[in-house]
């Protein structure tokens, strides 16, 4: 499998991994610059010569695996029988330099309600490196020509077409998927608030809709629901930045992507 491969095998599994690279060769080496190797937490690919380098370069990069925030990092490496070596002596007299690319698991986002500004919402989240889920009951939004406008998303899209029950994608999401709910119909935004709360494995879970819309949500999700108000507490409405008032899609959109992506960056200084 191509290095390429092995990255994109990690990521369909939602595992971390370290890409390691020759970067630079002085004298004779196994590997030219180039050269790399992809390390998962039980597995590897690929190869940057083998020996005492590629050794330490996979014991590192698991480390850096379990780390909570792996930095990329530049190792050095003399091969000569002078230097001391964790796995085995390499005298091929030259000197290389190896550079460790964290590969993280990238977040998911699930939009459910593909419409006006679900669309708006996806196209901007599509330019960001995440997993990008679209589900919506009506096939007509899903429609290939619609979403023509993702085709050069750097997110992976993975579009679910749900005619009876949009709630079961829900259990189907990777874990600590973030949940937005917009879709066209109040009694489906609202079996989807019941059902994110009982899927414990979601991340955030976001909710359109104006202040009477969720005040008979709570209402619901607290009576029939059987949901006590912690559970509840787990849903965010509204969405966006208070400051953005706009109801034009595109406007909704911006604030939506731009609150979601200011708690992005409030996990990563404050990971729970």
């Amino acid at each position: 499998m191509t290095w390429v491969g092995a990255v994109a095998r990690l990521r369909a599994r939602r595992e971390p991994g370290v890409l390691v690279t020759v970067a630079t060769v002085r004298g004779h080496a196994p590997r030219d610059a180039g050269a790399k190797l992809v390390v998962g937490r039980t597995e590897t690919w690929g190869s940057i010569g083998g020996g005492n380098v590629e050794a330490v370069a996979i014991d590192r990069a698991r480390e850096m695996i379990a780390a909570s925030e792996p930095k990329p990092e530049l190792m050095d490496f003399a091969l000569n029988d002078k230097v001391t070596s964790r796995h085995g002596v390499q005298c091929c007299g030259g000197t290389v330099s190896v550079l460790l690319e964290p590969l993280p698991v990238v977040r998911a986002v699930a939009i459910f309600g593909v419409g006006h500004v679900g669309l708006e919402l996806a196209r901007i989240l599509a330019r960001q490196d995440l997993d990008l889920h679209l589900i919506d009951s009506r096939s007509d939004v899903l429609a290939g020509e619609r979403l023509a406008v993702l085709a050069d998303a750097a997110a992976q899209v993975h579009v679910h077409h749900t005619p009876l029950l949009p709630e079961e994608v829900l259990a189907k999401l990777p874990r600590g998927t973030h949940v937005l709910i917009m879709t066209h119909d109040h009694a489906e935004d609202a079996a989807l608030c019941d059902a994110a709360l009982r899927t414990p494995h979601l991340g955030s879970v976001g909710l359109i809709g104006s202040a009477a819309k969720w005040a008979r949500f709570r209402k619901m999700l607290a009576g029939e629901g059987g949901h006590d108000e912690a559970a509840i507490a787990r849903i965010k409405t509204p969405i966006g930045l208070a400051g953005i008032t706009g109801k034009e899609p595109a406007t909704i959109a911006v604030s939506v992507a731009a609150d979601l992506l200011r708690a992005f960056e409030a996990e990563e200084t404050d990971p729970v």
